[in-house]
């Protein structure tokens, strides 16, 4: 059987679940195919593992199919009981020493640095112990919630060691990259935390060394919507074109759905607008407990990514009242960019981690937290913003939200020129200046 040429292996947590992450893992993934590499694999998760943890998932049998080339790997967990967690680690590791064995030219980027990092690292570090020599450059993104929620929180409790840990793991890939700026700001101001209380010196490597990769998006999929598959979709769903304001992403505290539904309670565009709260989460079943006797919202907790862009292209105004939480910070805001694209209605949000790179000047901004706000830029977003201002704003938010078209990301990350990487410099003797190609 031949080899591949050249192999991308992504460390993620891949579809079915509902996050950023696994959005960007297929959008890299399809981008691959036609940049060169003919085995584009995805690192991720058995389904009772993700089931298990609780994660948002999207329905199984309405996943979009990924392109022939690109495989989806969930490896199951090694051992038993007795080591609970350690059982997938083991399986994700494996595998990778595995595809590492062959002498394929091979990058591995790892998103979501805690365990996917551990996971390439660890097998890195095997396979060179082991002697067999892969040709493999490794690449960290720092995703986020990855900063904000592990780094912060053993911070704020105290746990120094874990952050050392993890800056370790950071640090140790021959790439190493930040979802957003807000991103890169946070992970130096964490780096400067553990420099005081530790004695370490990661905040200059950090500065140094971290580099802006935003999420790749598919526009194909948000650009250019029939007009008529849009109408038959949301008559499907009961909907009417403008007839309904959308939240749709993660339904959870930090994406300020609380406040969303209290603002709709009290606006007074809801005479004429429905609101539509779509996706999964933590909050969802108080959520709609909270709405319970109101008729004027409705839940969807089974849209597919075929469907996505159409109930986005439909709506009155997309809404993501997002807000700082101690567990979440909104690092990007994938599906602000999305809606952008999609055409429609205006974006309601706020300027939260990094929001404001993803909307740039073309959204109607809100204070976080703020309920009253949110429930005016509702009423303005339906009832006083006439057609021409709402077309012009909608054009200014397509020409910023192209600029992250998954093949200007891909190209930005992975150079067109042969990618190097420094290998096997554990041996003795070897020049640690001389790069390899791959």
């Amino acid at each position: 059987m031949s080899l591949p040429r050249r192999r991308l292996v992504i460390a993620v947590r891949a579809d079915p679940v509902i996050c950023g992450h696994s959005g960007e893992a297929r959008n890299l993934a399809e981008t691959a195919l036609t940049r060169g590499f003919d085995d584009v694999r995805l690192l991720t998760w058995p389904m009772e593992a993700l089931e298990a943890a609780g994660l948002p998932l999207k329905p199984v049998d309405r996943l979009l199919p990924y392109s022939p080339g690109i495989t989806v790997e969930r490896p199951e967990p090694i051992g038993d009981y007795r080591v609970p967690d350690g059982r997938y680690i083991a399986g994700l590791t494996g595998r990778l020493v595995e595809l590492l064995s062959e002498p394929v030219p091979t990058v591995c980027l790892s998103m979501y640095l805690t365990p996917h990092t551990d996971v390439v690292n660890n097998a890195v570090t095997a396979a060179r112990a082991a002697g067999l020599r892969p040709q493999v450059r490794t690449m960290a993104k720092a995703v986020g919630s990855d900063v904000t929620n592990v780094i912060r929180n053993a911070l704020r409790d105290g746990h120094f060691g874990a952050a050392i840990a993890l800056f370790t793991t950071f640090l140790a890939n021959d790439e190493v990259i930040a979802v957003s700026e807000y991103t890169r700001e946070e992970i130096v101001a964490c780096a400067e935390e553990v420099d005081r209380l530790a004695g370490t010196t990661f905040a200059d490597e950090c500065r140094q060394r971290v580099t802006i990769g935003y999420p790749p998006i598919d526009t194909s999929a948000y650009l250019d919507l029939d007009p008529a598959e849009v109408d038959a979709v949301l008559e499907r769903r009961g909907l009417q074109r403008g007839g309904y304001l959308l939240f749709l992403s993660r339904v959870a505290r930090a994406k300020g759905v609380y406040d969303l539904v209290t603002a709709f309670a009290q606006a007074r565009c809801r005479e004429q607008v429905k609101l539509v709260i779509a996706g999964t989460g933590p909050a969802l079943e108080h959520i709609q407990a909270m709405a319970l006797e109101d008729e004027r919202i409705i839940f969807l907790t089974d849209v597919s990514d075929e469907e996505k862009p159409m109930l986005m292209n439909g709506c009155a105004a997309y809404t993501l009242p997002t807000k700082p939480e101690p567990d979440f910070v909104e690092t990007f805001g994938i599906a602000l960019v999305e809606k952008m694209l999609s055409g429609g209605g205006p974006v309601i949000t706020t300027i939260t981690g990094g929001t404001g790179e993803a909307v740039g000047d073309t959204a109607i901004v809100i204070e976080a937290g703020n309920v009253q706000a949110l429930s005016d830029a509702m009423d303005h977003a339906v009832l006083e913003m006439g057609v021409e201002e709402r077309e012009t704003m909608a054009r200014r938010a397509l020409e910023h939200a192209v600029a992250f078209d998954r093949e200007r990301v891909f190209d930005a990350l992975f150079p067109p020129e042969p990618l190097t990487t420094l290998t096997d410099l554990r041996e003795p003797g070897r020049d640690l200046n001389v790069t390899e190609p791959i």
